[in-house]
Formats: structure tokens, sequence, C-alpha cells
């Protein structure tokens, strides 16, 4: 059954000029009938370089806001529209203005993972994999971070300058413990612990390596040993298999698994691409503010000068 789905869906691409993107966390067999397989912004970003008009975003909602944002040109379908991010929904534009208006002045960064209602509020945005560098390049002594407290915690400890962190959580990562990964570690002793820094910082504190989901492929590859314990949610397992089949992966937790991303089915991939339904859209003046922080963002990371004080 699921062989004669992915045989329809490659067809109807095809036909649809469509293309398929797959957050790493996806389904497997959703991975595998994607184009391109990544992390989110990666995906965004990568979608508007792509020739097809309709992109199929197998993530989570804030993702398919981002890759319209950023390719308002292009039709978004999200294959389950109620496949949201508790993470993201722990901050709203009107909390943000509200934390702003208690420290006037101070710049804000919000994490990639957040709605383009928020992200239109925010000075700078950020990935997990550059959090750091885009809040070491800001000019001011104080920053506020949000919406992943974990993460802010982890770029805490490597910035001067003080961080005035939203208390969100991944509800995914946060239920890690590190009594797991004790035991983990002493069945497979030696092995090389990869944890993602939405962990709890006691986690991320015994990891071996903290990274992106997009950095954990080269983590894996030149782990010493032939064991690497994975400390995210469990369908980075597959793009790792994949990618570095001479390693054997162990997960860290039963409980790494989101339920927002295994909404996705190959049954929905292939009603969206049937029907045309569940396009997502931004608001144009919203993704316009929302476009000052990801372009200021994206200036960090290439190096070249950005200002606060860029129009909207």
């Amino acid at each position: 059954m699921t062989t004669a789905i992915s045989r329809q869906i490659l067809q109807l691409k095809r036909e649809k000029d469509a293309v398929i993107l797959a957050h790493n966390y996806q389904r497997s067999e959703v991975q595998d009938i994607a184009d391109i397989v990544g992390d989110s912004f990666e995906l965004a970003l990568k979608a508007k370089t792509l020739e097809q008009n309709t992109v199929v975003f197998c993530g989570v909602h804030f993702m398919a806001e981002s890759c319209k944002i950023l390719a308002p040109e292009k039709t978004v379908l999200l294959p389950a529209m109620d496949a949201g991010c508790p993470l993201a929904d722990t901050i709203s534009a009107e909390g943000l203005r509200r934390l702003k208006a208690e420290h006037p002045g101070i710049p804000v960064v919000t994490y990639i993972n957040s709605t383009a209602a928020v992200k239109a509020e925010s000075d700078y945005c950020c990935t997990s994999a550059n959090a750091t560098r885009v809040v070491n390049a800001i000019d001011s002594d104080i920053v506020i971070f949000a919406p992943d407290a974990n993460l802010g915690s982890f770029v805490q400890q490597h910035t001067r300058k003080k961080l005035l962190l939203w208390d969100g959580h991944c509800i995914v990562h946060q239920r890690v413990l590190v009594e797991e990964i004790l035991q983990v570690k002493a069945i497979h002793e030696g092995a090389l612990v990869i944890a993602h820094p939405e962990c709890q910082p006691d986690v991320v504190g015994m990891a071996d390596v903290v990274c992106s989901t997009s950095k954990m492929i080269p983590e894996s590859k030149a782990a010493p040993g032939d064991t690497v314990i994975i400390v995210t949610e469990e369908g980075m397992l597959h793009p790792l298999k994949k990618a570095v089949p001479e390693k054997h992966f162990i997960l860290a937790s039963p409980k790494l698994i989101c339920r927002n991303m295994k909404k996705i089915t190959l049954e929905n991939v292939l009603k969206v691409l049937e029907s045309g339904e569940n396009t997502v859209n931004v608001d144009p003046m919203t993704a316009k503010r929302a476009m000052v922080p990801l372009e200021r963002m994206l200036a960090i990371s290439a190096g070249t000068k950005t200002s606060k004080k860029m129009e909207v």
C-alpha cells in the first residue's frame, strides 16, 4: 500500500509542477518521497530557488509560514494544517510586545521556531545553528531571546551579553532527563552523545557535541567510535542512517517523538497534491515585517553589515 501511494505521489508531483520538502523529523516514508530533506530554515531558503511553482511542505505550520515569507510567489501546501508547534505557541505577538514595553530599546532575537506574527515583532531571527553568532553580532549588552529558554541558556554560555529569556520550551526535548542518557551510555560505553540545544541545560552539559540537526550528520561522520547516541526527535535517525550507514545510532529516550511532526502521512501528502487544499498564506504586511529580522540574520551569517534600523 505504501509503495502504491508513493508512486501516485511521485506521478502527481510531476503533473502538478510541485516539489516536496520534508523536515528531518518527519516519518521515514515521508522523507523518502521528498525531493529535499533538511532543517526548517534550510528548506524554506531552498524553496525560493526551486523552479517548481508549488511547494508541499512536510513540517509544522510555522515552517510553512517561513517558506511562504521567503518565497511569496510560490503556492505552499501543508499536508496537515493542525500540525502545530507547542514551542511556537508559547509566545504571541501581543506577549512579545508586552515584553518589549517592559524593556524599551532592548533588541529582540527570535528563534525561527515562531509564528510569522512573532517574527514581525522581532529585530533579528536565528536558528539553532547560528543563534550564538547572531546574538554576538548585535550592538547591545542586553538582548531579549525568545521563545526557547533552553536554546537561550546554551547561547548564554557562549556570550558576554545578558540574555532576557522567554520561558518557552520544546516539549519533546524538554522531556529528556540526564538519568536516561546515563543509562544508555552505560550500555553503550564510549559512544558519542550528540544533543540538540533545545534540550535542558543539564542534558546539554553532559553531551559530547551540541548542535543543530543540520550539523548532526557531519558530526556523526567525525565521531571516533562506531556508535552515536542521538538526543533529538527520533525522525532524525532516518537521515543519519542513510548518510552514515557505517555508524550505529541509538535514540537517547523513547520520549523523543513529536506527535505534530508525525501528523503528516503519505495519505495526506497525496490528498493535498490532488486537491490543492491546505494553502498556507501570510498577511502581506506581516510577511514584509517578518522578512526584516530574517534578512538581518542572513546578513550576519554571510558576514555582511546589518542594521537594526533597516526599513520595513
